[in-house]
C-alpha cells in the first residue's frame, strides 16, 4: 500500500467521518439553543417560513444602490462560489469520483469551462485575501479562522493543477491513476478541508440559509419591506 492508497482508502475515511459527525454536532447543537425568552412586540404584519425563505432568495443579488466602487468587492464572491461548484460538480473526474462514492452521476462540462473556472476560483480567492489585508477593517476584524479556511479552500484548487496533465476523458481511461503522487497531494489537501469544515467558518454552506430567514422575519415581523 503507497501513499495514494492510504490517503484514498482509511485517512479518506476519516476525514469523511470528521466532517459528517463535525457537521451533525454543530447543527445539533444549534438545534438544541433554547428560544428566547425576551418579550417580543406583536408583529406589524404576518411574516412566516415561506414569506423568510421567498426573502432570502429574492435577496441573493447584490442592490442596485450600491457605490459603483463596491462593484469588485460586491461581485467578487459570486465569482468564488459559482466558479468553486462548476470546478467541484462539473469536472469528469470529480463526477466519477462522487459516483464511487454515492452511484449518483451526470453529465460533465468541456475541460475548457473548467480550467476557466478554476481560474476565476483562484484569481477571487487571492482578491479576497488583499481586501481582507488591504482595508483596515477587515484587517482588524480578521482572525486565524478567516486565513485557515481561506488556506484550505486553495490548497485543493492549487494541488488539482497539478493533476490535470492530459484531457479528463484519457484520465478517466486509464485503469490506476497516472499521477498517483501528485493525486494523493491533491486528494490529502481535499481531507484537510473536511476536516476543518465543521469548526471553522466553511459552517456557513449549511448555515448560510436558515440565519438569512432569522433575520428576514425578524425584520419583516417589525413591518420592514424585504
Amino acid at each position: 500500500m503507497d501513499f495514494l492508497d492510504w490517503v484514498r482508502g482509511p485517512l479518506f475515511v476519516a476525514s469523511l467521518l470528521v466532517f459528517v459527525l463535525g457537521v451533525t454536532w454543530r447543527l445539533w447543537v444549534l438545534w438544541r439553543l433554547p428560544a428566547s425568552k425576551q418579550p417580543q412586540a406583536p408583529a406589524r404584519q404576518p411574516f412566516g417560513t415561506a414569506d423568510a425563505l421567498s426573502a432570502s432568495l429574492g435577496r441573493m443579488l447584490p442592490h442596485r444602490g450600491f457605490h459603483p466602487s463596491a462593484t469588485l468587492v460586491t461581485l467578487n464572491p459570486y465569482v468564488f462560489h459559482i466558479g468553486l461548484a462548476l470546478v467541484f460538480f462539473g469536472y469528469a473526474p470529480h463526477i466519477a469520483f462522487i459516483q464511487r462514492l454515492t452511484g449518483l452521476g451526470w453529465p460533465a462540462l468541456p475541460d475548457m469551462v473548467m480550467y476557466l473556472a478554476a481560474a476565476a476560483t483562484i484569481v477571487s480567492l487571492l482578491l479576497a485575501i488583499v481586501f481582507r489585508l488591504s482595508d483596515p477593517v477587515l484587517r482588524k476584524i480578521s482572525r486565524a479562522d478567516d486565513h485557515i479556511t481561506w488556506a484550505l479552500t486553495l490548497l485543493p484548487l492549487i494541488t488539482g493543477m497539478g493533476v490535470v496533465g492530459e484531457p479528463s476523458s484519457s484520465l478517466l481511461a486509464h485503469a490506476s491513476p497516472v499521477y498517483r503522487d501528485p493525486l494523493a497531494i491533491h486528494l490529502l489537501s481535499l481531507e484537510l478541508l473536511l476536516i476543518w469544515f465543521p469548526f471553522g467558518k466553511l459552517m456557513h454552506a449549511f448555515l448560510v440559509l436558515p440565519n438569512r430567514m432569522q433575520l428576514a422575519r425578524f425584520l419583516g415581523r417589525r413591518g420592514v419591506r424585504t
